[in-house]
């Protein structure tokens, strides 16, 4: 590997040590978690709960733990006691996560917490990470590497500084300004394109910040909209800014897509450049953006199915929802989608020209040194 990639990556984990504090997967001292292998369903039935008065699978199972404090040991759990949307049913062979909690009485208590899914996204990743190399070969490893540095970062890093009740916004924005050079770098090279790529995504992100700071108080978003937001306020005694985790999640999407987006731009520019280095700043610059326009357009069809997809039991709201359009939308779960949706687009859309402008002003300017030094 080249000394270069060898810094970028030495300078990513000097941060991350640097930085970084205590164990993310640390556990809760009054819960462990264990894996099982069901070798037994006991018992098997239909119960009515009493709140609901609605029928539910239960389960009484016997699971052979298999990796834990009480490894090799049987122990005995139940599933569905609890009144649930959707309860899994389970068979023998299943590997699943179980937690032990201890009861006012000093007794333990299992929960079977869900299925072990190593495996098969084992499997999916390895599909993928083969395919990544054998098709992009050089830059599908570096763009893998850059993917493992950016989540091991936010692991480490940003997610840690969070859990200890610090502002997400400024952590998001510094661990934004440490993944955009590394992974930049390590993807497309050391070169002036980079560099400035790198220039036009920080500017564009910036804006999407400022954007999404304005419109969230704008729409009255509290970033409580979600059940997975409320279970984390009620883990420990650690407590979030909602509406700043929010944000930080705006950015860190937006960021994921901006990649591809400067790179492009630049590479046009300095392809145009090449094809006529005697083209004027401003043709170069109307026809650089021409190509950015068809790459806004099929970006923004691209972010609506990809939101679509991803949110589609809240679409569902449209439709099953005896309430108009103006009072859905209004529900804060939806607003948070669409502000999410628009604030992140205009923030890409935005990147096109800014991007192309310094691609453009650069190149030119290389080339007036060069005549001045000549």
């Amino acid at each position: 590997m080249k000394p270069k990639y060898l810094l970028t990556i030495l300078l990513t984990t000097i941060t991350i040590f640097l930085f970084s504090k205590g164990n993310i997967f640390a556990q809760e001292d009054n819960i462990k978690y264990m894996n099982g292998k069901i070798v037994e369903i006991v018992e098997e039935k239909e119960i009515e709960h009493k709140e609901t008065k609605e029928k539910q699978l239960y389960q009484k199972i016997k699971i052979l733990v298999t990796k834990g404090d009480k490894k090799g040991e049987e122990i005995i759990s139940e599933n569905g006691t609890q009144p649930m949307g959707h309860t899994n049913k389970y068979r023998v062979g299943d590997e699943i996560l179980i937690s032990q909690m201890i009861d006012a009485e000093g007794n333990d208590i299992y929960y079977i917490v869900d299925y072990i899914r190593t495996k098969s996204l084992g499997i999916l990743f390895a599909i993928f990470t083969v395919l990544a190399v054998l098709v992009g070969r050089k830059k599908g490893f570096l763009s893998l590497l850059s993917m493992a540095l950016s989540f091991l970062i936010i692991f480490v890093f940003l997610l840690p500084q969070i859990e200890q009740g610090k502002d997400p916004i400024i952590f998001t924005i510094l661990t934004s300004m440490i993944i955009i050079p590394i992974t930049f770098y390590l993807s497309h090279g050391f070169n002036k394109k980079t560099t400035i790529a790198i220039v036009g995504t920080i500017i564009a992100l910036t804006i999407t910040g400022i954007l999404s700071i304005i419109f969230s108080n704008l729409a009255h978003l509290s970033g409580a909209e979600s059940e997975e937001v409320l279970f984390l306020q009620g883990m420990n005694n650690t407590t979030y800014n909602l509406k700043g985790l929010l944000l930080a999640g705006i950015l860190i999407g937006t960021l994921g897509i901006m990649d591809d987006i400067t790179i492009s731009q630049t590479s046009i520019v300095h392809q145009l450049y090449d094809l006529k280095k005697d083209i004027p700043t401003k043709e170069l610059f109307k026809r650089s953006l021409e190509l950015g326009r068809d790459h806004i357009a099929s970006m923004i069809n691209t972010l609506i199915l990809v939101y679509a997809g991803a949110s589609m039991p809240l679409l569902l709201l449209f439709l099953s929802d005896e309430r108009t359009f103006s009072e859905v939308i209004s529900l804060e779960v939806v607003s948070t989608e669409i502000v999410r949706t628009l604030v992140g687009s205009i923030g890409l859309i935005l990147a096109v020209p800014i991007t192309t402008y310094l691609a453009c002003y650069f190149v030119k300017k290389l080339q007036q040194n060069k005549k001045i030094t000549n």
